[in-house]
């Protein structure tokens, strides 16, 4: 097998592993900050053990450190809005929401770094906003304030992971960096102890209330927060960047699947069309050229 098709393979199986993310989230039933303090608590140990044992500095300098430390801050901010609009709109809507972080990324290139624009952008802003309209639009008067506050939370949780995000590849440009392995694994560790003192402070509890969310938080660990991202990490470099934008539209497009299948969430025509507009929307966003992607 050749790096390309080795690369699909492993994008592809990362996109389907964190495309359970969601999942996880909604099974559990301890408090939303505490499911995200889990989640990168369990998987940055791991990927600090991993770090270790393949011996990856984890000191390079203040500025590397800064820039690690400003992503947790904005992982850990992305995670909690995400996790509480789950429990409010449910998996699927709640991450294809989320990954409206596309368009604030080509927007940031646009009118902060001055990028020129293309036909993608403007195909993709309206198109995005008539998929939102079949999805919430028809009838918003008659949401519950609980389901449009779930709304919000995962467009404030676009904004947090597009700042994430940033900060992310910003890192990994310097000349003066940390490995992949070792800076993710910093970044949730940062994140956790976030994520631990908002839990302290709402005075959560992060007792695990029995052995099916104690499987539940270390599966989502594993499988999202470890499993996944490495799988795309790894293949990421060795496929076109096209490729990999629409590839990785399977994790909202499974998520909102697993959605329907699992928890059974109410979807008529209009619903199924609004989703694969918004979709197509986050595709076309994902392939403009955006800060920090060349």
């Amino acid at each position: 097998m050749n790096e390309y098709s080795r690369g699909i393979g492993q994008v592809l199986a990362g996109a389907v592993l964190i495309s359970f993310a969601a999942v996880f989230v909604k099974l559990t039933t301890v408090p939303a900050v505490i499911s995200a303090f889990y989640r990168v608590g369990i998987g940055g140990v791991i990927l600090l053990a991993l770090a270790l044992l393949k011996r990856e500095r984890l000191w390079m300098g203040a500025r590397p450190a800064l820039l690690a430390l400003a992503a947790g801050v904005f992982f850990a901010l992305d995670l909690a809005f995400w996790h509480r609009s789950i429990a409010y709109v449910g998996p699927g809507l709640a991450t294809i929401l989320a990954n409206f972080q596309v368009f604030i990324l080509a927007g940031f290139g646009v009118l902060v770094l001055h990028e020129r624009g293309s036909w993608r952008l403007a195909a993709a802003v309206p198109l995005s906003m008539v998929g939102l309209f079949l999805l919430f639009g028809r009838d918003w008067s008659a949401l519950s304030a609980g389901y449009r506050t779930g709304v919000g939370l995962a467009l404030l949780a676009a904004v947090c992971y597009a700042g994430y995000l940033l900060l992310l590849r910003g890192s990994q440009r310097r000349a003066q960096r940390l490995e992949p392995l070792s800076n993710l694994a910093v970044i949730c560790l940062v994140s956790a102890v976030l994520l631990a003192v908002a839990g302290w402070l709402q005075r959560e509890s992060f007792g695990v209330p029995d052995w099916q969310n104690g499987v539940d938080l270390v599966g989502y660990a594993v499988v999202a927060q470890v499993l996944g991202w490495l799988s795309i990490a790894r293949g990421v470099p060795h496929v076109p960047a096209s490729r990999v934008g629409l590839i990785l539209l399977l994790q909202p497009a499974l998520t909102f699947i697993w959605d329907v299948l699992f928890f059974h969430r109410p979807t008529d025509g209009l619903d199924v069309a609004g989703a694969v507009l918004a979709l197509a929307a986050i595709y076309l966003g994902s392939n403009v050229r955006t800060p920090s992607t060349s």
